[in-house]
């Protein structure tokens, strides 16, 4: 692993970093919509349900898109995978620009693009395209995992050159933000590169582990966790206090800025909601034994014959997972916003088709105070 630098951090602050700092930290810090506690936002993966397509998929997403902005949420992400029947969200980049061309206000991003599959100063190129198409709309979420399985990762990765280990993703980062911001040292090898169009935009490091927490506080960023699928066991409020404890102000922050991602569903009834989250449930069951598989439906997830170890595997997966009417998961929400002291919360709704996970979406805005009808 070569040593990091910070390039930023070689060069005195200028006037222009001062300012271009606090616009970042402003589109980082923007305060909630309506009576709502703290912002509330959407984690997509354009979902593909058993006997739909990925057309169909990407279409309900533009569609939720559309309806969350009007209902109130703050951002809009999508994440990247890769061989993944049930999620149709490979290329976030692609996915945003065709968001924010059917959205007006709502900002948008990646939850994240996994920054060792890409050269950074792709990534670069492809979110400054994006910012000065739609300024103080976009944000980065970055994060270390390849996003699928070993094989395709290095279907990737082979052509990106040397160091495409996670174990390089400091260094990776490093160049990207030197990119984006066109303050590499002038004795560095990239210095005589620009990124065109290069502008400088939110960067949130995303995280499973104490790994990113701890990068993000040593550098000053905004930082995610996954408390979706790596909440259970305490790692959420580990990973939290890691990430305040190293916490150093930066030009972006002054304070640490914290977020989780939940996995939530709303129904009109308490039974409804369990009957819509458990093909999410089984999704995930599927996913975790190796069965790469579109999301099943509610019902063959209601007659699925579940052995002891899967039933086990479900309450676990059931331990991080706020499911039931819109008082029961607004409230529930309510109480993750207060145990781990956060932010900001990113709301993930694993089902099999579009109906349900609008209405879900819908019932929470109300619920929450959201203001609608931006």
């Amino acid at each position: 692993m070569t040593e990091h630098r910070d390039h930023a951090a070689t060069r005195p602050a200028t006037t222009d970093d001062a300012v271009s700092g606090r616009l970042i930290a402003e589109q980082i810090r923007s305060g909630p919509l309506g009576t709502a506690p703290v912002p509330v936002s959407v984690l997509d993966l354009a979902g593909v349900g058993t006997g739909s397509t990925p057309g169909a998929a990407l279409a309900g997403t533009t569609e939720l898109a559309r309806a969350t902005e009007r209902w109130g949420y703050h951002r809009f992400w999508v994440a990247e995978h890769h061989g993944m029947p049930a999620v149709a969200s490979a290329s976030p980049p692609v996915l945003i620009a065709h968001l924010a061309a059917h959205t007006s206000t709502i900002r948008l991003g990646s939850g994240g693009v996994m920054l060792p599959n890409h050269p950074p100063l792709v990534v670069a190129e492809q979110f400054g395209t994006l910012a000065a198409l739609h300024p103080g709309r976009i944000d980065l979420g970055l994060g270390r995992a390849p996003g699928t399985d070993q094989l395709t990762s290095y279907a990737l990765r082979r052509r990106t050159g040397g160091g495409a280990d996670a174990d390089d993703f400091p260094d990776r980062l490093a160049e990207l933000r030197s990119f984006l911001r066109g303050d590499f040292p002038a004795d560095h090898p990239f210095a005589a590169i620009r990124a065109t169009p290069m502008v400088d935009i939110p960067i949130w490091l995303l995280g499973s582990s104490d790994f990113s927490a701890r990068l993000a506080g040593r550098l000053g960023l905004p930082f995610a966790f996954a408390h979706h699928f790596a909440g259970a066991g305490g790692h959420t409020g580990a990973a939290l206090d890691i990430y305040r404890s190293e916490f150093r102000p930066s030009d972006v922050l002054d304070r640490p800025w914290s977020m989780i991602g939940v996995t939530a569903l709303a129904a009109d009834s308490d039974a409804e909601a369990r009957f819509q989250a458990g093909a999410g449930a089984l999704s995930m069951l599927l996913l975790r034994s190796g069965r790469l598989e579109q999301t099943p439906t509610p019902e063959q997830a209601a007659s699925y014959p579940y052995n002891q170890a899967e039933l086990d595997l479900l309450v676990a997966i059931g331990r991080t997972e706020v499911v039931g009417t819109a008082d029961a998961v607004t409230a529930g929400i309510g109480r993750l916003v207060q145990d781990f002291g956060v932010d900001e919360v990113m709301i993930t709704t694993r089902t099999h088709g579009p109906a349900a996970r609008l209405r879900s979406f819908e019932l929470i805005a109300g619920q929450w105070g959201m203001a609608g009808n931006r």
